[in-house]
């Protein structure tokens, strides 16, 4: 048997769009350019993605949980040096008019147009990426508000919020899950550059001079993270970023980079923001943010350390590494079999029933079996993400069932009726059992079971 893995992002492109886990956004007017919707499947994938990180976060004891709005005050992004320093540098080719980022463009020393390589272009201008909307029924200067094109800030001005009303000593962490918007000049590869997207941010409040033993303990906790995923660690590994690369609120930056079909590209960023940020809130607002430590009977600004991931890269990049294709040599010649390798924990379904036939009693059964596999049950079994399937043979069935990377199936036929038994299919060795409908869903958590924290 040959194994291939994603070679072209238009391969896994298509697949989404076939099986319900990414549409292009507005698709029936031509579409929206770096816009994406995700369907069925897609949906359910980013979720358990999201509750992954969420768990991994918030079942510490020292991290608790927020949800900031979208909207916050324009001073916030002033405080931040998003107003003044969140640009890119742009030109305008005057040969085909095409716009561009300057610092990406670099050819022998030399800014060329990416479009027609022309070098006659316009004076580098800056583009603020922020998207500015106006808040109330009169448009005017002193209604204009912003997207934000972080979550991070929405942490920050809830910082003695959260450390006075949850009575939180350092070290202790706020994570967040949320939108952000940024009007991207350059978007592209599919959901790994859009200006709509979502973001995992944790920021961990510490006592100065503990910061950088903070960062090294938070470097190693990320990357064990991504091990629970089941990422391959020879597709994952650390960008230090050097001087020229640290944002200006940063002391030190490290990168958590994914090998996509594209090249090698940021999945998180960990980041010692040493007290910029609540200073610059502090100064900006008048408001004191200063952390009172009962020990040394002192106040002073916390340093924090933050883990900010995409989550919809990160979904991105379960998808790359789920994919794989099959091919085996038979008697008509080779057969190839798409399949997305996902995790239990991942998977969008992680049992699929199919009744051999659409005939009673074969779907009532079926019924009543998917019943009991979506019901927690009082002796401590969990609910499963469970497909119904009718449509088809069921060799059609089994092959789409691996496309959107369902680990088992259950065939109920018609021997089921009198022996009370079903047929058991696992996703990724093809291997058929016969197993008891009565014992069917602890069957089913004990082979899942070698992924300690596959029910989430």
């Amino acid at each position: 048997m040959k194994i291939k893995g994603l070679d072209e992002l238009s391969t896994l492109v298509s697949l989404c769009k076939r099986r319900g886990f990414i549409f292009q956004s507005s698709e029936i007017y031509g579409g929206l350019n770096s816009c994406w919707d995700y369907g069925p499947l897609g949906a359910q994938l980013k979720l358990q993605v999201k509750l992954a990180w969420w768990k991994a976060m918030t079942s510490q004891k020292n991290i608790v949980g927020l949800d900031a709005a979208i909207f916050m005050h324009p001073k916030v992004w002033e405080a931040s040096g998003h107003v003044e320093g969140f640009t890119d540098p742009l030109v305008d080719c005057k040969a085909c008019k095409t716009r561009f980022r300057a610092d990406q463009s670099i050819v022998d020393g030399n800014v060329v147009c990416p479009s027609c390589q022309s070098d006659d272009l316009t004076e580098e201008r800056a583009f603020n990426l922020m998207f500015q909307t106006q808040m109330g029924p009169v448009k005017d200067e002193g209604s204009a508000v912003y997207l934000r094109p972080e979550t991070a800030q929405g942490i920050f001005v809830n910082f003695e919020n959260v450390q006075t009303s949850m009575r939180k000593k350092l070290p202790f962490g706020i994570a967040q899950i949320g939108k952000s918007f940024r009007n991207e000049i350059t978007p592209g590869n599919f959901i790994f550059r859009t200006r709509e997207f979502e973001q995992m941010e944790m920021q961990f409040f510490v006592t100065p001079g503990e910061d950088e033993a903070w960062f090294d303990i938070w470097k190693e906790k990320r990357w064990a993270f991504y091990k629970t995923l089941g990422f391959n660690e020879e597709n994952i590994k650390w960008h230090e970023h050097g001087e020229k690369e640290l944002a200006h609120y940063a002391k030190q930056a490290y990168d958590v980079t994914y090998k996509f079909p594209f090249g090698w590209e940021e999945l998180e960023g960990v980041h010692n923001r040493s007290d910029f940020d609540l200073s610059q809130h502090q100064k900006m607002s008048g408001k004191k943010l200063e952390y009172f430590d009962p020990q040394t009977q002192k106040k002073f600004l916390p340093y924090v350390i933050e883990t900010a991931v995409g989550c919809d890269r990160l979904t991105l990049a379960i998808l790359c590494q789920a994919y794989r294709e099959e091919t085996r040599t038979t008697e008509k010649g080779e057969d190839t079999r798409v399949v997305m390798g996902f995790l239990p924990k991942l998977a969008p379904y992680q049992v699929a029933i199919l009744p051999l036939s659409k005939k009673e009693p074969l779907l009532t059964e079926c019924d009543k079996i998917f019943e009991n596999l979506t019901q927690a049950s009082s002796h401590g079994t969990q609910d499963l993400r469970v497909d119904f399937d009718i449509t088809g043979s069921i060799g059609k069935r089994y092959r789409r069932q691996d496309e959107i990377g369902t680990p088992l199936c259950v065939t109920y036929d018609f021997d089921s009726i009198e022996d009370k038994k079903v047929t058991v299919r696992h996703r990724d060795t093809m291997v058929q059992e016969r197993i008891s409908i009565e014992n069917l869903k602890t069957y089913i958590t004990d082979s899942f079971s070698q992924d300690a924290q596959w029910g989430l």
